[in-house]
């Protein structure tokens, strides 16, 4: 559909109109198209705006005057409407046209030529200008866009072979206002299959990339690695800190010691980063995690064949991983006696063996250890060697419990609340002011963890942005939970061994939670519950404590199924049988 012109304008070489209809007719619109003619007169075709028009004008002069026909400017056209409103539309045509990467060949609908870029003049070795007019096929071998054209679908990406060499190319249809197509253009959009392998091999680098910072994040906000995760300003962190400034760039070993929830791995962490080793991986080792017969295997590595199970091309141990990186112990006092003497030879100059092998390696790593036991009492008991605890001991960090640092439990309840908002894309809640005083007369036996762990369910089932004393009592009923006595040999062993030991320790958890007051109500239930474990026996205790926290799991979570298996640690078909035993 072809635009309307909706006025006119004659003006002559000194300003004056000499003419005028239409709209052009009107004062305003001939004052703002004479000034801006007055400018915009070379390029033919610009805009202008009158009142609340928007208008296109196209302009022909001579020396003498200078015809100007207006359009409004609706949008109908945006060929027009580009070359009206872009100052350099035409530089931008013409690269478009002219462009290796985007010039254009373009058929009509019965399939001849009407124009062909000067760069693929060049490459068909063909004059300017003498292909228009001849059939598609006989200037371009091996080309479909007449069948574009005829049948209106596009071919986007495939390989066509020209003179010789290959190309990937779109071919795709021009269609009018009514839909009919009208012609077709082709485009080179790789010069061969190497360049789109090279983008693909770029492609897929990108995406591991991708993933690796995904899996990063996805472990949460802790991933952070430097000291601004030691979160603190008590004497006794300032003085942590300044230990790890200085002893993370010597190549020592280091042991942590501190108790369960005081940030042991977050040390570990800072130390890695700010070594020269940072570059480098750090990898964890949990040595109470690691079944015995597995010990070796894991920190050693296997040959193939080294074993029944064992994977067709062997595995790298954990030495062999922390290759000129970092090695972390993680309750290193639960190492097996027999595997510290193994270790100690790996620690004397970083040779080992595989399992299965004979061929001695080398591993050049930085050790981090960490233990909450006590080890002046193990090594008097021979339960850990005095030789591997000098090795291991070089330097000695002590992290202070929560109880000797409770002017930085404001800072840790807002970092948690900060950590669980990013993490679950919510808003940041905040604290009362009566909440900080509450969380300081805690006990909090689990330290910092147990700390990050009440916060963080508090904001789960605060009413508001803000998360009250009241939020807490979850945290103080299990405060006041009678504490279950449990057997070395545990009788719930016979059970999916998946279920027996969280339960157990939610039970010990909730049994240090730490002090809270108790309504009588409370106090009564907690009586009550007393005299009926006393009768029990251990087994029967234990089952006890098992179906009190899934009940409360189930009240917690409405029912949730899912989300109380995981609360737990157990499986859904183990909830399952649990809850059918119990009537539920």
């Amino acid at each position: 559909m072809r635009k309307q012109p909706v006025g006119m304008l004659v003006v002559s070489a000194q300003g004056r109109v000499l003419f005028a209809s239409g709209i052009g007719a009107s004062e305003p619109v001939a004052a703002a198209v004479v000034a801006a003619g007055a400018v915009a007169r070379e390029r033919g075709l610009f805009t202008v705006e009158a009142g609340d028009k928007g208008l296109s004008v196209v302009a022909v002069g001579s020396e003498e005057a200078t015809a100007y026909v207006v359009f409004e400017r609706d949008g109908s056209d945006v060929l027009f409407d580009f070359t009206a409103t872009v100052d350099c539309a035409d530089e931008i045509l013409r690269h478009l046209l002219t462009n290796p990467y985007e010039a254009l060949t373009v058929v009509d609908r019965d399939g001849f030529l009407r124009f062909v870029s000067p760069v693929h003049e060049r490459f068909f070795g063909i004059a300017r200008g003498d292909a228009v007019g001849r059939y598609v096929t006989d200037v371009i071998e091996n080309t479909r866009l007449h069948e574009v054209a005829r049948t209106g679908k596009a071919e986007i990406g495939q390989l066509q072979e020209m003179r010789g060499t290959s190309r990937i190319v779109s071919r795709m249809p021009v269609l009018d206002a009514d839909g009919n197509v009208v012609a077709a253009i082709g485009q080179i959009m790789f010069k061969g299959p190497d360049q789109l392998r090279q983008l693909s091999a770029e492609v897929a680098r990108l995406r591991s990339e991708v993933s690796t910072y995904r899996k990063a994040l996805s472990s949460g906000v802790s991933s952070h690695h430097g000291l601004d995760r030691i979160i603190g300003q008590s004497q006794a962190i300032r003085r942590l800190k300044e230990q790890v400034v200085r002893v993370a760039p010597l190549d020592v070993p280091v042991l942590l010691v501190g108790e369960s929830g005081t940030g042991k791995e977050l040390v570990a962490h800072a130390l890695h980063h700010l070594s020269k080793r940072r570059d480098e991986s750090l990898v964890m080792v949990n040595a109470a995690a690691i079944p015995g017969s597995l010990v070796e295997s894991e920190l050693f590595g296997y040959e193939p064949g080294a074993f029944t199970g064992a994977e067709r091309k062997g595995r790298r141990g954990k030495f062999e991983q922390a290759h000129k990186g970092t090695l972390f112990f993680d309750e290193i006092g639960d190492m097996p006696v027999d595997i510290q003497v193994k270790l100690l030879r790996v620690l004397q100059d970083g040779s080992f063996e595989r399992v299965g092998g004979d061929k001695p390696r080398v591993s050049d790593f930085r050790l981090i250890s960490a233990s909450n036991r006590d080890f002046e009492a193990m090594i008097d008991k021979g339960d850990f060697r005095l030789d591997l605890f000098y090795r291991i001991s070089a330097v000695t960090l002590h992290l202070p419990p929560l109880r000797e640092r409770v002017e930085d439990i404001e800072l840790l309840a807002s970092q948690a609340l900060y950590d669980f908002a990013v993490k679950h894309s919510m808003r940041q809640k905040t604290l009362a002011p009566d909440v900080v005083p509450f969380l300081q007369a805690q006990r909090w036996p689990g330290n910092v963890r147990q700390l990050m762990h009440a916060v963080e369910t508090a904001a789960i089932f605060a009413d508001s942005d803000v998360v009250m004393i009241d939020d807490f009592h979850s945290m103080a009923r299990s405060a006041t939970a009678p504490a279950p006595v449990v057997a070395p040999a545990s009788p719930l062993a016979a059970e999916p061994p998946a279920l027996a030991r969280p339960v157990q320790e939610t039970a010990r958890d909730a049994a240090l939670a730490g002090p809270a007051a108790v309504d009588e109500e409370d106090a009564e239930k907690t009586q009550a519950s007393a005299a009926v474990s006393a009768r029990m026996s251990v087994r029967e205790r234990l089952t006890h404590v098992e179906e009190q926290l899934i009940r409360d799991a189930m009240t917690q979570f409405g029912g949730q199924k899912k989300r109380v298996a995981k609360e737990l640690g157990i499986s859904r078909s183990y909830l399952y049988k649990r809850l059918a035993a119990m009537g539920q």
